[in-house]
């Protein structure tokens, strides 16, 4: 398969992942409670507006190298690497930062399988644009797990 086209698939995967990741965090923002209510609603309402912007930024920068972005909530499902996650029991404020730092980490993981796949094509504009996407999300698990008393790269 030539590069470009594992680019563009890798893309499409990433606009997938985007889209659950999306729901997942609007979910956490609906029903968190407890004493952290305030801040987290708030941080993951941030959060969600963040991803937002990416999955559209991943989605035109598709489209701008010759590929078709998924656009059906079907495929967002059956593309993703982030899995939907139904709130059918009660989660405590803590469990659904654990569980948006484990989607994080995975999504970390794809961008940085992007960067090395964007480097061997010679995109260099996709691969700037999935950079500085892990950086924000390095950050991002770095702040979450501090919340959780955790050191950045904690289980």
């Amino acid at each position: 398969m030539e590069k470009q086209t594992e680019v563009q698939e890798l893309l499409n995967e990433l606009v997938a992942t985007f889209g659950v990741f999306n729901i997942k965090l609007y979910q956490h923002h609906f029903y968190v409670k407890g004493p952290h209510f305030f801040k987290l609603h708030e941080e993951f309402e941030e959060l969600y507006d963040g991803v937002t912007e990416q999955f559209d930024e991943l989605a035109e920068r598709l489209i701008a190298i010759g590929g078709k972005p998924y656009a059906t909530l079907g495929e967002f499902l059956e593309h993703s690497v982030v899995k939907e996650s139904p709130y059918d029991s009660k989660e405590t404020a803590e469990e659904m930062v654990h569980s948006t730092v484990v989607d994080y980490k995975i999504i970390d993981e794809k961008l940085q399988k992007g960067i090395v796949l964007t480097g061997e094509a010679g995109d260099d504009a996709t691969q700037d644009l999935l950079i500085g996407y892990k950086a924000g999300v390095d950050k991002t698990i770095w702040m979450l797990q501090a919340f959780l008393g955790k050191d950045p790269l904690e289980d």
